[in-house]
Order: structure tokens, then C-alpha cells, then sequence
């Protein structure tokens, strides 16, 4: 399938989920904002190539995303979680170094992608201790090549980074 100049694959019949995306020098933390996704679909290819795919809401509506990443990824060392609220990834880059953005192609990235600015560090901060994931445990996630694009849902999100719904008081 072919890219548009933005990096992504514009289907009519389909809704683009909001992305939040930060980076380190070795990965890149790639969250999916899509709550109660039903038949979540991911795939991730050496070349860098992201592919996600589900449907949500009342009405079922799909919600697909093909991004086409700066540069290569190591798809084995990858891992991914797949909650209730959200599906979250952190993706091994091929090569340890800070990217210019999150996609190859250059300009002004879609309106549906954003920084993650509770996970973002500053190149110049990586090497800081207390960074915000120095303790975070992966070992819980599944492992890209293990989903073979079509991964389940966790129904106790183990692991997942989200805030707890606000109750309606009385």
C-alpha cells in the first residue's frame, strides 16, 4: 500500500484514532487513545511501518492508522500492550539515536498525531537518573512479533498508564 507525502494512508471509509507519541534515544513510546476498541488489529514492520486497526463506540465505527516511521525498528525487541482504554507500544528502534520526528515524511504530521508530554524527555535529559520509566517493569507486555496483528485485549490492563475514570458523586 502506498503513503501519502504525510507519512499515512487516508481511508475514507475509516477514522484516524489520536496518537501520542515521545522517544528516546533506543525507543519510542506510541500510544493509541482508542477506549473500549473492539478487535484491536496491530502490526509492525522492520521498515518501519505501523499499522493499526479497530472498531469502537456505540455505532462500530473503524478506526484505522498505517504510519510510515523515520526509520527502521527492531520489531523482536518491541512490545506492545493492548487495554481496555488504550493500546500502548514501545517500539526498538534499529539504530540507538534521537529521530528529527516521529515520521519519515517531513512537514506539518496529521492533526490526530501529538507529543506525549507525560512521557517526553528532552535528548539532552535522557541520561538524567529518576527518568520517568527507569523503573517501569515491560516484562508484562507482549511482544510484537507474538500479537501477528491481531492482538486481544487485557480485560485488568496490567500495567497500562491512564487515569481512572471520574465518578458521578450522588
Amino acid at each position: 500500500m502506498a503513503f501519502d507525502r504525510e507519512g499515512f494512508v487516508d481511508n475514507f471509509c475509516s477514522r484516524h484514532p489520536e496518537i501520542v507519541w515521545a522517544q528516546r534515544s533506543d525507543c519510542i513510546f506510541l500510544t493509541v487513545e482508542l477506549p473500549d476498541a473492539k478487535n484491536p488489529k496491530v502490526k509492525l514492520e522492520p521498515e518501519g511501518k505501523f499499522f493499526f486497526s479497530a472498531v469502537a463506540g456505540p455505532d462500530l465505527l473503524l478506526f484505522e492508522i498505517e504510519l510510515e516511521l523515520f526509520d527502521k525498528v527492531n520489531v523482536e525487541a518491541s512490545k506492545i500492550n493492548v487495554g481496555l482504554r488504550n493500546i500502548f507500544c514501545v517500539i526498538q528502534k534499529q539504530e540507538k539515536g534521537w529521530w528529527k520526528r516521529l515520521l519519515k515524511a517531513e512537514g506539518k504530521p496529521p492533526l490526530f498525531l501529538k507529543v506525549d508530554w507525560n512521557k517526553w524527555v528532552d535528548e539532552d535529559e535522557e541520561d538524567v537518573e529518576g527518568s520517568k520509566f527507569d523503573d517501569f517493569d515491560f516484562s508484562g507486555m507482549d511482544d510484537f512479533s507474538k500479537a501477528n496483528g491481531d492482538a486481544e485485549p487485557d480485560s485488568d490492563d496490567e500495567g497500562m498508564l491512564y487515569l481512572p475514570d471520574l465518578q458521578k458523586s450522588g
